[in-house]
């Protein structure tokens, strides 16, 4: 799998633009109704790397991650300021933030998810890049220990219980999380003489799957 397992600089990440991407197919009918459909189960994030460039440190530190990655080859971790966390931003992460599933007394492993509620309908989210540390786990409102209890893998998102949740009990968990991307370009372009009169490189990075 073409994935280093390093994240970009936070600092240059802070202040970039993106978001989440959706495909949608429309048909216009002939009697002007329309039929909507999307191929996509899951968006896509674009995110503007260049935008957090401030000084020529920031510019030569970003040229570096992209060699070391050779261009769009190796994808990386990206933590989205905007949407980082299994909870509100204003609130710490928590072992109650998302139910990740019911126990049935057999299953040990369960998927890190964050679920998105407008109204009646949702999105759930499989997470995939948790960062180290952060990842908290309850069954059914009991905080679990991490290592004697349960592990998180890093690299999926899945969490794994040495011991199967009883059935019937529900299972949650909080993170903060990382977006694996890549390099949406082969090339950076940029001058001295452009970038002291404050105009900055576009180095766009979007999401990949996993």
């Amino acid at each position: 799998m073409n994935f280093h397992d390093v994240r970009y600089p936070t600092n240059l990440s802070f202040g970039s633009s993106g978001g989440p991407e959706r495909r949608t197919e429309i048909v216009t009918l002939v009697n002007g109704y329309e039929e909507r459909n999307s191929p996509w189960q899951d968006s896509r994030r674009h995110y503007d790397a260049g935008s957090g460039m401030r000084s020529l440190d920031d510019l030569e530190t970003l040229i570096a991650f992209f060699e070391a990655r050779r261009g769009e080859l190796f994808a990386f971790r990206w933590k989205d300021w905007s949407d980082f966390k299994t909870c509100r931003p204003s609130q710490a992460v928590g072992p109650q933030d998302q139910q990740i599933g019911v126990g049935d007394g057999v299953t040990t492993a369960f998927q890190l998810v964050k679920v998105y509620r407008s109204g009646e309908q949702s999105y759930a989210r499989v997470l995939t890049k948790p960062v180290a540390g952060t990842v908290q786990v309850a069954v059914n409102g009991v905080a679990q220990t991490a290592t004697s209890q349960f592990v998180a893998d890093l690299a999926t998102g899945l969490v794994t219980f040495n011991l199967p949740p009883a059935a019937g009990l529900v299972v949650t968990a909080g993170c903060e999380f990382d977006v694996p991307v890549r390099f949406d370009t082969d090339r950076i372009s940029t001058s001295l003489a452009t970038f002291q009169a404050g105009q900055i490189p576009a180095v766009p990075v979007i999401e990949v799957r996993l």
